[in-house]
């Protein structure tokens, strides 16, 4: 991350202050669905455009637009959404968001070129695609700037990446080998088989596109990660030794890692923001200080039906104020989370508890003064913001 930063201070500094705004070196930020990959991405946008000098624009996936999401984007980055691409052939058994990156190639491609040729803006600078768009990363290269990966997640999931492509490296076409267990990951991290994600499993089918998306990162000049020297002191140590140059021309190449968070902006109150108008906050506020239960389990968080209903049965029986943000169930089909809670349960509950589907202002909730406590999936970006707010 220090080269960006320097890139962009050095250029800011050295223009004249009416051409200050023309000359900003030119980022490109492709992100993935979802808001634990938009939200943070967009937070890196946001620093760099307003610490570090840049100009920055964030690309999306109208395949899978989220307006609620991009309302909360930061005023001084640039947004551009891709043209959507065919996506009904696809099973529903994981590796879309991979598959549709492969597929917008050609737009992204189209884009990125357009705004690096454009008389209107500085040079591109860099390209930083969202870790799940490794596959772009080529792009970088085809115009002459450096190619950055970020991750959303912690070191430790880089560190099982970077593992997964180390121990595939010289395999045979077609040969895929098996991760040995139980895992001990450099910084002291150990992982049983049952630790391990799906798609890191050996047998599970989705491990060879894991292996091959993997070796995608190795295209990058650089690994910026969602995560801070406090929070992973050990690996990130660890990383440091991974990174001094081995003798040989044969030796294990993975680009380097640059700790870049925590990518978390405390909210200022006095900022308008279409999260001002939430009924989320508008209720938050109506509420004693302290006194309410945020449940929340992430934008992958689904619970089975019977799973919310008994969460549902428990928030009623507790007599607590609650704000749930309620998902899909994972073996229900709709469009509206709510209809799937217990017949009677909204009534029941109303003026102590609101249930809202699929989505909330997570930051400016946890930092609201009402809220008392968090029941969480501790998903990374949930953990970050629950030891920055509370």
């Amino acid at each position: 991350m220090a080269s960006l930063s320097s890139m962009g201070s050095a250029s800011a500094a050295a223009a004249p202050p009416a051409e200050r705004l023309a000359a900003r070196p030119h980022v490109i930020l492709l992100a993935s669905p979802g808001a634990g990959h938009l939200i943070p991405l967009a937070e890196l946008a946001r620093r760099l455009v307003e610490l570090h000098g840049f100009a920055a624009t964030i690309v999306t996936f109208t395949n899978f637009s989220a307006p609620e999401l991009l309302a909360c984007l930061p005023a001084s980055v640039a947004t551009v959404a891709l043209p959507a691409v065919q996506m009904d052939d696809l099973p529903k058994n994981g590796g879309v968001l991979v598959e549709l990156t492969r597929r917008s190639l050609p737009n992204i491609r189209a884009l990125v070129r357009s705004i690096s040729n454009s008389t209107s803006t500085a040079p591109l600078a860099a390209l930083v695609a969202d870790f799940m768009c490794s596959t772009a990363l080529p792009i970088a290269a085809e115009l002459g700037v450096p190619g950055y990966l970020f991750v959303p997640s912690n070191l430790a999931h880089v560190a099982l990446t970077r593992y997964v492509v180390e121990i595939n490296e010289g395999a045979a076409p077609g040969e895929y080998r098996d991760l040995a267990v139980p895992l001990e990951l450099p910084g002291g991290v150990s992982l049983r088989h049952a630790d391990l994600p799906d798609g890191y499993r050996s047998k599970h089918q989705g491990y060879v596109q894991t292996v091959e998306w993997s070796r995608c990162h190795c295209l990058g000049d650089g690994v910026l990660v969602n995560t801070f020297y406090e929070m992973e002191p050990a690996t990130v140590e660890a990383f440091k030794q991974l990174a001094v140059p081995e003798q040989g021309s044969g030796a294990f190449f993975f680009p380097p890692v640059f700790p870049v968070g925590p990518s978390v902006r405390r909210p200022d109150r006095h900022e308008p923001t279409a999260g001002e108008f939430s009924p989320c906050l508008e209720w938050l506020d109506r509420q004693p200080a302290g006194s309410v239960v945020y449940v929340a389990f992430g934008s992958r968080g689904a619970l089975s039906v019977e799973q919310t209903a008994k969460l549902a049965a428990g928030l009623e029986t507790s007599g607590q104020r609650f704000l749930w943000v309620v998902r899909m169930p994972s073996t229900a089909g709709g469009d509206d989370p709510l209809a799937w809670l217990p017949e009677g349960f909204l009534a029941r509950t109303s003026g102590r508890g609101l249930a809202v589907a699929a989505w909330a202002p997570q930051v400016r909730v946890l930092a609201h003064p009402a809220t008392a406590a968090f029941v969480s999936h501790c998903g990374w970006n949930s953990t970050l913001e629950i030891l920055l707010l509370f």
